[in-house]
């Protein structure tokens, strides 16, 4: 198209005249327009293309009606040609740049939707970006993890005296203070279970501050439902059970689809201390390797002595902090 609009502007006003006017600059327009590929060897090839092309016009071509007209001068328009060449070589550059940034960009998009997805669909900012920085682990591993059970008191009886809208409503309302308090001591969320969930510190990143991560977080947690039912018309009561030890945590499921969890007799036996908070009429219950390694987070613990615990034939050590 270049080409044309040139021979027919020499046709026109002869050949240096026409040289010297508009049709040779549309060359770059379409040097420009070859970077949407982004392919260097594409607007490379756009820019040879363009200075051979106006250089053979230039070289060749003695339009009608002019032929007492000089010919244009060759190093002169060789110099063009050169810049036209030199604009696609810096054009393709460009475009080259601009697709290892794209490709960088969906790398890391890429990434961080494994990482969500490997991890359940809520992990905290914080976890996202130390799990891109160290790389997540899709092996099966052990693990030495504090495990926390919360539960809603009565929320199913509840229910039934509420429209499916408020009780989603007051749901994920509760459920986004105590996640927003998880994610600021690096927790996260595992699954959620109805009217409760599961969450875990010290995987998939190890924590050696886990059972005070864990600790800290339950009580902020009890404070802010106390504050968030002050505002509700519909208060709720929280049971937390917190134990540390060693589980298995990797990716479980099928093919299709897999999760990453975690098992074993320390997941079990947290949920039997959060079950003992009916018994109790307490809110935070934890064990004693959390009392252990909580240290101070943990001091105003109060032992409520050996527990007789559903599955497990000798009494546990069971220690109460609210």
């Amino acid at each position: 198209m270049p080409t044309a609009a040139l021979y027919l502007h020499m046709n026109w006003m002869g050949a240096n005249t026409a040289l010297a006017f508009a049709a040779p600059l549309t060359y770059f327009i379409f040097i420009i327009l070859s970077t949407l590929r982004l392919d260097f060897w594409l607007s490379t090839f756009t820019g040879f293309v363009a200075a051979a092309e106006m250089f053979a016009m230039a070289m060749l071509y003695q339009p009608l009606g002019f032929a007492d007209e000089p010919m244009p001068d060759s190093m002169f328009q060789f110099v063009r040609a050169v810049m036209l060449f030199v604009g696609g070589v810096l054009a393709g550059a460009v475009g080259m740049r601009l697709r290892r940034q794209f490709e960088a960009s969906i790398a890391a998009t890429a990434a961080r939707d494994h990482v969500t997805n490997l991890f359940g669909q809520h992990v905290s900012p914080q976890v996202v970006e130390r799990l891109l920085a160290t790389g997540a682990a899709p092996t099966t591993e052990m693990r030495q993890v504090a495990v926390m059970f919360v539960d809603i008191r009565n929320f199913t009886a509840a229910t039934r005296i509420h429209t499916p809208r408020q009780v989603v409503e007051r749901l994920d309302e509760a459920f986004a203070v105590l996640v927003e308090i998880l994610d600021r001591h690096s927790g996260i969320v595992n699954k959620f279970l109805g009217d409760g969930f599961l969450a875990v510190f010290g995987a998939p990143i190890e924590d050696d501050r886990a059972a005070q991560c864990a600790v800290e977080a339950a009580c902020e947690m009890l404070a802010e439902m106390e504050d968030n039912n002050r505002r509700s018309d519909w208060p709720l009561r929280i049971g937390i059970g917190i134990h540390m030890g060693a589980v298995i945590a990797g990716n479980v499921g099928s093919i299709r689809r897999k999760e990453y969890t975690v098992m074993g007799d320390t997941v079990n036996f947290a949920a039997r201390l959060e079950a003992l908070n009916k018994e109790f009429g307490s809110q935070l219950l934890i064990s004693s390797a959390v009392r252990d390694a909580a240290g101070e987070a943990a001091r105003d613990a109060a032992f409520l002595g050996d527990v007789e615990v559903k599955g497990y034939e000798r009494p546990q050590a069971v220690w109460r902090l609210a």
